[in-house]
């Protein structure tokens, strides 16, 4: 799920101040703490290989983030594939992959005891 700025509805507006809001941008109901994250990749990154052997060769742990430059695609367990761009919010669902279109940064808000079990799947993949 994705959203740019622009489409998120506008719920107040003052002198000095915007404030958009998009309810229902996926659930942390018991994912416990969050880490955030700030990733910096380069175009032609594909996870799939630093997935395999977790469950499904997918990441399974969902993601809230935030891209500031580039262009990102994931795709599912089903092959649905999502493009992210500069300026989208969007909320990755556990089980996807992500391939790196465009030099990309984001930021990315993640249950942290997860996630750092994917990191630590792809720092032992990139030792073998």
């Amino acid at each position: 799920m994705k959203i740019a700025k622009e489409n998120i509805q506008v719920k107040m507006e003052i002198p000095g101040a915007i404030i958009r809001q998009r309810k229902d941008f996926g659930d942390a109901t018991g994912l416990g703490k969050i880490s955030c994250e700030y990733f910096s990749l380069s175009e032609g990154v594909d996870t799939t290989p630093l997935f395999m052997g977790l469950e499904g060769n997918l990441c399974q742990c969902p993601h809230w983030g935030y891209v500031i430059k580039g262009q990102l695609t994931t795709s599912d367990a089903n092959g649905i594939q999502e493009t992210v761009n500069a300026n989208d919010m969007f909320y990755w669902p556990a089980g996807h992959n992500v391939k790196v279109n465009s030099d990309a940064e984001i930021v990315m808000f993640s249950p942290q005891h997860e996630h750092s079990n994917v990191i630590n799947h792809m720092i032992e993949k990139t030792k073998s």
